[in-house]
């Protein structure tokens, strides 16, 4: 169970939940039927800060519908590069934790304050104020990250709502590709992104509450039939 972050204003909106092992049953439970920072950059353009009509967007509005009906997230395969970038997350930590300061694990984070539940997976927290989000780097994108000396641009969109989700005043941003050198920037909110953040993540709830209706609209229709099925998970299925 997680616990309230504080007491008072809006932060009382906002849940911690540290024991959750990132990648478990769990965790997969909480994430279930929520829109999450990761999944952010899917609806909203991070040129224009706009609510992006698209297939992945499509796609994603029915992916969170489903989920809150059926209780179930569906499992993934992990590739290689996702694989690498476990291990890499680790890496990094290690780093962080022993070269910069003390960090603290947290599985997940949830924030009630917009009429609706944004998730976010931390990679670390820091303190307080302070958390962490790694990115494992190709050898190319990493040279580039350090000569242009700014967060990415495909991660800027997860970050800001990292930040937004958990009220907190900054996060690190580790760069890492092994052989290379570990680059830390810190980040600040910055209100115009998450301003759009919240915009566009109010019509993807709306979109996602019209389907829902349909859909329940549709299991009344007496002109189709249902029939009960059984779920069968392969257990040799790595999760995502």
């Amino acid at each position: 169970m997680g616990h309230d972050l504080a007491t008072l204003g809006w932060l009382t909106m906002i849940r911690y939940f540290p024991d959750l092992e990132q990648g478990s049953d769990a965790w997969l439970a909480a994430r279930c039927g929520l829109l999450t920072a990761s999944e952010m950059k899917l609806i909203i353009r991070s040129d224009k800060l706009i609510y992006d009509l698209n297939d992945d967007e499509k796609a994603h509005i029915y992916e969170i519908a489903s989920q809150r009906i059926t209780g179930y997230t569906e499992q993934q395969f992990i590739s290689f590069d996702m694989q690498r970038g476990n291990e890499d997350e680790l890496r990094a930590k290690i780093i962080y934790n022993e070269k910069v300061t003390a960090i603290e694990e947290c599985g997940f984070i949830t924030n009630d304050n917009f009429g609706f539940t944004l998730g976010y997976s931390p990679d670390f927290l820091v303190g307080e104020d302070g958390l962490g989000e790694c990115k494992s780097r190709r050898q190319k994108w990493q040279f580039e990250t350090i000569a242009l000396r700014r967060v990415p641009a495909e991660f800027v969109i997860q970050i800001q709502t990292g930040l937004l989700v958990s009220g907190r005043q900054w996060l690190d941003f580790l760069s890492y590709c092994g052989g290379m050198k570990m680059m830390i920037l810190r980040v600040y909110p910055d209100s115009r992104i998450q301003n759009a953040i919240i915009s566009a993540a109010g019509v993807f709830e709306r979109n996602v509450q019209r389907v829902i209706e349909r859909y329940k609209e549709a299991l009344n229709d007496g002109n189709l039939d249902f029939f009960d099925t059984e779920r069968v998970v392969e257990k040799d299925i790595t999760l995502l």
